[in-house]
């Protein structure tokens, strides 16, 4: 009894702490902003922190085995890392922005 007025006594139920990487920081962002029901049913049954720790595995986990298999595909090796330093990062670093390209659609905002 606040007053005249009854206020509900609401509290969120406890979630274990989850320290947010950048994926997991991307996904509810995104919940956010375009499924606001479904990020607050998560949030309201106190299991967003563990969807978004979920998430968080799931694309790293994801975008490793994609940076891997396309730089062997791209033939990316030690040696040439060690005779052309320079083609070796320009290659690398477009790898792992395609990869994470594919992590975004098929993870984050799927």
């Amino acid at each position: 009894m606040v007053g005249d007025y009854n206020l509900p006594n609401l509290k969120l139920p406890e979630q274990t702490e989850v320290t947010l990487g950048r994926w997991s920081q991307m996904r509810r962002t995104y919940l956010k902003e375009h499924h606001k029901i479904l990020y607050y049913n998560l949030l309201t049954k106190g299991i967003l922190n563990s969807h978004l720790a979920e998430v968080q595995q799931r694309a790293s986990e994801l975008e490793e085995t994609l940076v891997k298999q396309m730089a062997q595909k791209a033939g990316l090796t030690e040696q040439m890392k060690a005779e052309d330093m320079m083609k070796w990062v320009r290659l690398m670093n477009n790898i792992r922005n395609s990869a994470q390209e594919i992590v975004k659609n098929q993870v984050i905002f799927a």
